[in-house]
């Protein structure tokens, strides 16, 4: 259980530190999430209280254990988070993401947390078995 739950906060740390290159500077991405709350009319907003949303939900169930609720929530989490990583992607051409700090902390966020979801499952399903 310790181990599902340090994976998570690394997928969550990680995410939050992934760099959009932007015209001067690279922008941590928790920051972009912060500004496009008050970018009022544009699909970012949207966007950006999706993930802020999984990001909530994500510490509200922290310390819960794993039933198949809360596994499910754990994917909607997921998907709610990386929904603007692909809406940025989409919105400007693929070769723009092509540097380290962008790909690096993208790979262990998709990687950590899908090791969590895993985790999480083999908690809930030895639960159901005892």
């Amino acid at each position: 259980m310790i181990q599902q739950k340090s994976f998570r906060l690394i997928a969550v740390v990680s995410y939050l530190l992934i760099m959009l290159m932007g015209q001067m500077m690279a922008l941590p991405f928790f920051l972009w999430l912060l500004f496009t709350m008050f970018d009022v009319g544009s699909i970012d907003q949207l966007y950006g209280l999706l993930a802020i949303t999984g990001l909530v939900t994500i510490y509200i169930n922290h310390n819960k254990t794993r039933t198949s609720r809360i596994l499910i929530l754990d994917f909607l989490c997921f998907i709610l988070l990386a929904s603007p990583l692909v809406s940025r992607m989409n919105a400007v051409p693929i070769e723009l993401f092509n540097y380290f700090a962008f790909i690096i902390p993208t790979a262990l966020f998709a990687l950590f947390y899908a090791a969590s979801l895993f985790l999480g499952y083999k908690q809930y399903s030895q639960v159901e078995t005892d």
